[in-house]
């Protein structure tokens, strides 16, 4: 027997042949013969994007929200090493406030 090897295809290559899917410029069964896909398998992955499309540009740009608490907790161990470090120093310049 002579088995195949499965095809193994990158979300780049599936958006591209999607994307000419969509645009209608040739059938299914044109382009599945160029890049050697079957055609269901075109129409599974045009499919994808049309649905998925509407959701691809619903999220926000722009600066993430800064976790207040963590930011909080790291400000607070700095304070405290800065006072550890202020009193060492007094210590050994022999100053007293």
């Amino acid at each position: 027997m002579n088995w195949k090897k499965r095809k193994i295809f990158t979300g780049a290559f599936k958006a591209k042949v999607a994307l000419e899917a969509i645009r209608s410029t040739k059938t299914l069964n044109d382009i599945s013969q160029e890049i050697e896909v079957h055609p269901v398998q075109i129409g599974q992955w045009k499919r994808e994007l049309q649905e998925q499309a509407p959701t691809l540009f619903e999220t926000k740009r722009g600066p993430k929200p800064v976790d207040l608490s963590a930011s909080h907790e790291r400000l607070y161990a700095e304070i405290g090493r800065l006072k550890m470090e202020l009193d060492w120093l007094k210590k050994k310049s022999g100053v007293s406030l």
